[in-house]
């Protein structure tokens, strides 16, 4: 489908629905409209799996509320609808995803839009090609530059951020140095090779950006000094660069690894995050079992155990602080001098999405400390309006709250009522699209940013599906009684 068109069409049904006389955003839209489906026509899409509509169309008969599967109906393909450019180069199958209203890459946003389709690739020889495209992909974009977050399929394109400074090389769309965008490589890898026991991906250029990974991690520890990473913009947007000269706060080297961005894209107040160094953690013990197992080599596989056992020690001593109401928890970030900083971001990796991510299980203690604090007042980015509340991000300023935040608080939940409340907040949030949205206003849902933001619509997907799985109950209920 043609990217731009997607765009217009998803604005005009949010037009026109908004413009509905006695439309109450906040109510069902059950009454109003016939929730006929929001996919581009077969012959538009970028990609088709026969595994993915086949499920779609197995849950439409789990749903009992036609709202809810609607919403599922249009986001949990959305990724492979719109976004995917997908062919053979020298052989060997290659995928380029953008994020959506974006014309670009990025390593994190491309593995989380198809992680949710992982678990069908043994059903679908072409979704199994596609995702390991993907895997090749990303290894030449981490062989182009490790320290970039996103990137451009032509190599020869310059960047729209060539003013930064210093300017991105061409094939690079901007270059935020993020310890998650590599963890995300890794991520994609090892569920490729869990799921499908396909070791093929792993080739010399494989080999070559998992051990550039490795030693831009180590780079990023400081212990000898300043990194050789700068970014300055012009920009007024205060939160788009770190501060002296694009180095960062001062910090002091304890073995965390510096992230001079969020996976928000927002410069760190403090250098060390500690979502995206408990990421590392786990990223640097599926390398060493990948190396080990299927690679048979045991010291690089050692390295990266050694690795990881150093970030988690630091993450034990500098990363959990002591909150004056809610105890011993998860800083958000901190700096190795014992300044701390105390939010979350609704952008995965965050504090939030540990048990999404498997580095901690939901019962843990710690983890249901810090989470407490995450949904309380004590956050000062979780906000609460008219139609909803949760998770927000600077990104989006002081009154927007995310939908995958709200998503994530699902994800992560064990409480029956609390996922149910979850889902009523995301069906009374979206607008009258159909779709997840980046971000909305706390006391105006039509107030919200991109309306093509495929990660976003994709990972509410992956929340229906896991709530089939595992309290598929909850789908047989009218949410809105």
């Amino acid at each position: 489908m043609d990217r731009r068109r997607f765009i217009i069409n998803s604005a005009a049904f949010s037009a026109g629905s908004l413009c509905a006389p006695s439309l109450n955003l906040g109510a069902s839209l059950a009454m109003r409209y016939s929730f006929l489906s929001n996919r581009p026509a077969i012959g538009e899409r970028t990609f088709r799996s026969a595994a993915v509509d086949t499920l779609i169309t197995r849950l439409k008969t789990e749903i009992l509320d036609k709202e809810l599967y609607w919403m599922f109906e249009n986001c949990f393909p959305n990724t492979l609808d719109t976004t995917v450019d997908f062919e053979h180069i020298n052989g060997k199958p290659d995928t380029f995803i953008i994020t959506g209203d974006i014309d670009a890459m990025w390593l994190r946003d491309s593995t989380a839009q198809v992680w949710p389709y992982m678990s069908l690739l043994n059903e679908d020889v072409k979704l199994k090609d596609l995702v390991k495209g993907l895997v090749n992909r990303q290894v030449k974009c981490v062989l182009l530059d490790p320290y970039a977050n996103s990137f451009y399929k032509d190599k020869t394109r310059e960047s729209y951020w060539a003013s930064d400074m210093p300017a991105p090389i061409d094939g690079v769309h901007e270059r935020k140095w993020e310890i998650d965008s590599l963890c995300y490589v890794v991520r994609l890898s090892y569920g490729y090779y869990l799921e499908t026991g396909d070791t093929s991906f792993m080739d010399d250029a494989w080999d070559e950006a998992m051990r550039l990974i490795v030693s831009t991690f180590k780079t990023e520890q400081r212990y000898h000094g300043e990194s050789p990473y700068r970014f300055a913009r012009k920009t007024t947007a205060m939160i788009d660069a770190p501060i002296f000269n694009g180095s960062g706060r001062p910090m002091k080297p304890n073995g965390l690894i510096c992230s001079m961005f969020r996976p928000s894209d927002d410069a760190t107040l403090y250098p060390f995050l500690i979502p995206s160094n408990l990421f590392a953690v786990q990223s640097l013990r599926q390398l060493s079992k990948l190396y080990e197992q299927l690679k048979g080599d045991n010291e690089f596989a050692a390295i990266c155990a050694n690795f990881a056992q150093e970030v988690e020690d630091a993450i034990q001593q500098f990363g959990i602080v002591e909150h004056p109401v809610h105890g011993r928890i998860y800083a958000y970030e901190v700096d190795g001098f014992g300044n701390a900083l105390f939010m979350d971001d609704a952008n995965v990796p965050s504090l939030m999405s540990l048990a999404y991510l498997g580095v901690h299980k939901s019962t843990d203690e710690l983890y249901k400390r810090t989470r407490s604090f995450l949904l309380s007042d004590s956050n000062p980015y979780y906000l609460k309006g008219k139609f909803a509340e949760g998770q927000a991000s600077p990104h989006t300023g002081k009154e927007k709250i995310w939908p995958m935040g709200i998503i994530l608080r699902a994800m992560t939940s064990t409480d029956r009522e609390e996922i149910k409340y979850c889902l009523r907040m995301l069906k009374s949030t979206h607008a009258g699209t159909g779709f997840m949205h980046e971000a909305f206003h706390k006391d105006n849902p039509a107030d919200y940013n991109r309306s093509w933001f495929a990660w976003a619509n994709t990972l509410f997907g992956e929340l229906i599906l896991k709530v089939y799985k595992e309290y598929p109950e909850i789908l047989k209920e009218k949410l809105d009684e």
